[in-house]
């Protein structure tokens, strides 16, 4: 039999976790505490990252919800932004995203300050949150007609990151979830964010849809970002039992050679049934291979930043390829 951590397995629908209306803290998972977490090195700027993949099931939320953990279990400060109706970043870090919510919505559409509609996660209290609600369906629609439509949430987030330098709260890194689609919020993405982060998984087509981000990634820098670029590759979906699985990150590395991290996410039922208790998979089960292997993604990431660069930066822990 192959190992469980590898194996995705349906989750039972008579589960009370599955069942609405049960607070994440109330839910015992099967973890009993984290491991002991090295600090990771300050950016020496704030570092806004977008989080994007036109093709859906990549394991973009994912990613930027247990990079964000990963970061602030390292001692730093994260500010996720939630650009997706469903709101699925928003539920993984525990926070409340039912129609009515002030989130994201209001600040794009309703000139909202971000600074009254963040809200702290239960993963971690150096990580907030601006959640997404269904409000966000709309908002392609209702974003065409408003002046400077693509860079109302760089705006909104100018501000926000000021005022938390004013008060010596400097925010470390941004993470902004995006829809699996190239629209007016995938755009306020790019547009707010100077790096990409892209998630790519080991499976048939993984290419597919990344030559159109590509090519509007090479749009909005020519015309509304000029410092975008795209940072950091990071391999999903990992399955060492497979030869396709090898193949694609062959492929991958050899389209983007430097942007690619060394860590691979692999396919693992810890990450897969964690957003059903309202957690990340570090909070879940903090020594499973897949708060292993996000953890050290996140010290890549980190490292990557480190300001001064540091001569040789030290090999991530736990890397699993």
């Amino acid at each position: 039999m192959p190992p469980e951590e590898e194996l995705a397995t349906p989750r039972d629908p008579d589960n009370p976790v599955a069942r609405r209306g049960v607070p994440a803290e109330t839910v015992a998972g099967p973890a009993v505490g984290a491991p002991q977490v090295e600090p990771l090195p300050r950016p020496f700027h704030t570092r806004v990252f977008v989080v994007a993949n036109q093709k859906g099931g990549v394991g973009k939320t994912t990613t930027a919800v247990n990079v964000a953990v990963a970061l602030a279990q390292g001692g730093l400060r994260v500010l996720v932004i939630d650009l997706d109706p469903q709101g699925n970043a928003s539920t993984a870090l525990g926070v409340e995203h039912r129609l009515g919510t002030r989130g994201s919505y209001e600040v794009l559409l309703q000139s909202d300050t971000m600074a009254h509609n963040v809200v702290v996660s239960s993963e971690d209290q150096r990580i907030l949150v601006l959640p997404a609600t269904l409000d966000l369906a709309a908002a392609e629609i209702e974003l065409v007609s408003q002046v400077a439509r693509e860079k109302r949430l760089e705006k909104a987030l100018r501000v926000f990151l000021k005022g938390e330098e004013l008060k010596g709260q400097r925010v470390d890194y941004v993470l902004i979830d995006c829809p699996p689609s190239l629209g007016l919020l995938t755009v306020n993405a790019l547009v707010a964010a100077n790096e990409i982060m892209l998630p790519i998984q080991c499976e048939y087509y993984a290419l597919e849809g990344v030559t159109q981000l590509i090519r509007t990634i090479d749009l909005v820098k020519g015309d509304l970002n000029e410092h975008l670029t795209l940072s950091t590759v990071l391999l999903t979906m990992f399955d060492s039992r497979t030869r396709l699985s090898t193949q694609v990150a062959d492929e991958v590395r050899a389209h983007f050679a430097t942007q690619t991290l060394a860590t691979v996410i692999p396919r693992s039922v810890r990450v897969s049934e964690a957003p059903s208790y309202g957690r990340s998979v570090l909070t879940y089960d903090p020594s499973s291979v897949g708060s292993r292997t996000y953890r050290a993604a996140a010290h890549e990431i980190a490292w990557r930043g480190a300001w001064p660069h540091p001569p040789t930066p030290p090999t991530p822990p736990q890397t699993i390829r």
